[in-house]
């Protein structure tokens, strides 16, 4: 006879839970998560909402060293919440600063899904939206790989970003034709075309992966094979991807650049609206 593993009592013959212990369980969960998500979007008192946890928690079987991760996911759901519309405004930037003043968790914790940052970036785009110039928001350990110009400060920064550049090869396609000519036993000749007719290809060579910045002013790309930075104002189209973003720059000769490995959203509306600055 096995005990249930949220209750503790007996489950039954080669049982381990009770059903509605663990129908329970789940849903006192996402109730927790949906508190903490009102609790910042409402701004609510945050002793109030500690209170309703513990008693939710000790009711229901949810153990202490859970509740941690209800905290990040309600805070990720608060979050989601605010940039449905694609915009943070300055009061609900307030109210996650009152979380994360009360609390005052690691960054690990409330950024473990990236919340934090998608929070950060959405300030910065409010900011230059609003016509400011925006300071760096990031602690930047080292020295940079790059000279900055003057009045030029670094808004983001993505490691690990891989580089690609269009590239243009020349295969031949076809087949021989022609007449085959007999000139002595067992050697031809044949007439017409040998290689078939050349044809470019345009692809996506990959060059290195490397390090991105986007200042006030220029996108940087630094890595051991290859660095150089393209102005905003140089860049003539821009086209987002979900994880990354191809750059055409200005000139008769250059060559469309694909950067994959950061948030393409992020930099599209980014240099977009600095361009227009």
């Amino acid at each position: 006879m096995g005990n249930c593993i949220y209750c503790g009592q007996k489950a039954g013959f080669l049982k381990s839970k009770h059903k509605d212990c663990e129908s329970n369980y789940f849903d006192s969960k996402n109730k927790i998560i949906e508190n903490i998500c009102a609790a910042i979007t409402k701004d609510s008192d945050f002793d109030n909402l500690e209170n309703e946890i513990r008693e939710i928690s000790q009711k229901n079987f949810v153990k202490p060293d859970e509740i941690i991760d209800l905290y990040t996911k309600g805070f990720d759901k608060a979050v989601d919440s605010f940039l449905d519309d694609g915009i943070l405004t300055t009061d609900e930037e307030d109210k996650i600063s009152k979380f994360k003043t009360h609390y005052n968790f690691e960054q690990n914790v409330i950024d473990k899904n990236g919340s934090l940052q998608k929070v950060v970036k959405a300030a910065i785009l409010r900011e230059i939206l609003d016509g400011q110039i925006p300071e760096t928001k990031l602690d930047i350990q080292g020295n940079l790989p790059f000279l900055l110009q003057k009045n030029e400060n670094v808004i983001w920064i993505f490691q690990n970003v891989d580089f690609y550049e269009q590239r243009t090869r020349t295969v031949y396609q076809g087949k021989t034709q022609g007449v085959s000519v007999r000139i002595a036993k067992g050697l031809y000749y044949r007439t017409g075309s040998f290689k078939g007719n050349p044809v470019k290809i345009e692809e996506m060579k990959y060059i290195s992966r490397g390090l991105v910045a986007l200042t006030n002013k220029q996108i940087y790309f630094a890595s051991s094979a290859k660095n150089f930075k393209v102005p905003y104002n140089k860049i003539v189209t821009i086209d987002p991807y979900e994880d990354g973003v191809g750059l055409q720059k200005d000139g008769t000769n250059t060559k469309p650049q694909v950067f994959k490995g950061l948030d393409g959203w992020f930099t599209y509306n980014l240099i977009s609206n600095l361009n227009q600055m």
